[in-house]
């Protein structure tokens, strides 16, 4: 079938495109839901202290997951490691579901998410595998979009069924998406491996992978103590995570080198910048203009809103290079940040960041799938599963600091009595910098000696 007549909703592609988008959907109501019915989960069980710890466990589990996922990817045909990934996420959710204390829910997390890690880069190299390049645009404008019930819905539906049925039926309610998302998937077939003689002998990541995803544990509990405590397990998570990404990453990501290196850079920039602030903007909306728990959500349905109407755009710009969509992405998201500062001001009440936070997922729905289609043009087959891991776990970690960093700078203010307004704008200021850095980096993301992006049997990861 042509190029020109292909769909990814055609019958060559249609099984691959539904099993995708539904373990998509899947990944998104759990991020989404689970941290509603949490606070229920950990207040039922008498365990406040471990409250972090069922997100840093499902953290660090899924960095090990991606690194494996990477690895059978450029090794196996990648459908059976989904199957392996879908069924430990699964046994997860019944762990966390059934569980009568908070160590079997902190393992339950962390099964969850060494699953989820395994799952959604080999959902990549699938891709990869089963959609021309040509298609890519449109089928990451599909998986924008698969995030958008769950943005809308998830919270919400979670709320009620957490407080009409119980915060297990949360967990365990998500089991049968799992099992369809599976189906449809295995039944568009197994896929390929790689050409051995094209698979580089490589020694496993595993090990570097759990040394970066207790560098970010141990940093992101730094950042909550705020005390002189925290210094150690600073300096140690610092040394920890600054080890592990050097084997994690390409060499020359930290610089932006042309390629690979800038790619990987690109999406950690945007999923940085964004994260950090929409995960700051409720608790804002709230301690700031005294907006409700629920209404103070509601911006970021209008941001989610406007990353997925831009990740449909991007899908219909084939005629202009993808490093000139992703520098757009960038400008606009640092624009929607840049003006999001409004919700400083006590006279605007709050009301402005449904507009800007709109044009921040803008930004992302431009600059998302553009990273993601830069990444699989120019990843051998032989080196699709590494990139796509490194490509997560480079999202993972700057989502993660730049969150900790926000919470940092609001915890600062409040415990030195110092206004929040302050600490908002500085906040705002910090997370907007890596925007502005992504627009410069987006021209980077070719190699050197390309003008624009090539088909991926053309390029090597470098």
């Amino acid at each position: 079938m042509s190029g020109s007549r292909a769909s990814i909703w055609d019958a060559d592609h249609r099984r691959a495109t539904v099993g995708l988008l539904t373990l998509i959907t899947l990944v998104a109501f759990e991020a989404m839901a689970v941290g509603t019915a949490m606070p229920t989960a950990v207040d039922e069980l008498d365990g406040v202290a471990w409250y972090a710890w069922t997100f840093s466990a499902f953290l660090v589990a899924s960095v090990v997951g991606m690194v494996i996922g990477g690895e059978v990817g450029d090794r196996r045909p990648p459908r059976p490691g989904v199957l392996t990934g879908v069924a430990l996420f699964a046994a997860g959710l019944l762990i966390a579901g059934l569980a009568q204390s908070m160590a079997v829910l902190v393992l339950g997390r962390a099964v969850q998410g060494l699953g989820a890690g395994i799952v959604i880069v080999l959902l990549y190299v699938i891709a990869g595998q089963a959609f021309s390049s040509e298609l890519r645009p449109r089928l990451f404008g599909a998986f924008a979009a698969g995030w958008v019930l769950p943005a809308l819905l998830g919270p919400l539906a979670s709320g009620v069924v957490t407080t009409h049925i119980g915060w297990r039926a949360v967990f365990l309610g998500l089991l049968p998406l799992v099992g369809a998302g599976l189906a449809m998937l295995v039944s568009a077939g197994p896929g390929h491996a790689p050409d051995p003689d094209a698979v580089r002998a490589r020694s496993s990541n595993v090990p570097w992978a759990l040394l970066a995803g207790a560098g970010i544990a141990l940093c992101l509990y730094a950042m909550q103590r705020l005390d002189l405590v925290a210094a150690g397990p600073a300096v140690v998570g610092a040394v920890a995570l600054a080890a592990g990404l050097r084997r994690l990453l390409p060499r020359g990501t930290v610089r932006a080198r042309p390629g690979i290196p800038a790619v990987i850079a690109s999406r950690g920039l945007l999923a940085g910048a964004f994260f950090g602030m929409d995960a700051l903007l409720p608790f804002v909306l709230t301690e700031q203009h005294g907006w409700s728990a629920s209404t103070a959500g509601l911006p970021l349905t209008a941001g989610a809103v406007g990353w997925v109407t831009a990740a449909q755009l991007q899908s219909r710009l084939s005629t202009m290079p993808r490093p000139r969509v992703l520098r757009a992405g960038f400008v606009v998201l640092a624009l929607g940040l840049a003006a999001t500062a409004t919700v400083a001001v006590p006279a605007l009440g709050g009301w402005t960041t449904y507009l800007t936070w709109a044009v921040a997922g803008i930004g992302m729905g431009l600059g998302m799938p553009s990273v993601g289609v830069l990444l699989l043009d120019q990843s051998s087959e032989a080196e699709r599963g590494a990139n796509s891991a490194a490509f997560q776990i480079s999202d993972v970690t700057a989502s993660a600091l730049c969150v900790g960093l926000a919470g940092v700078l609001v915890a600062a203010a409040a415990d030195g009595g110092g206004a929040l307004w302050a600490a908002v704008l500085t906040a705002v200021a910090v997370l907007t910098l890596p925007a502005l850095v992504g627009v410069g980096v987006a021209g980077r993301t070719v190699p050197a000696d390309q003008g624009a992006p090539a088909p991926a049997t053309t390029l090597a990861a470098t």
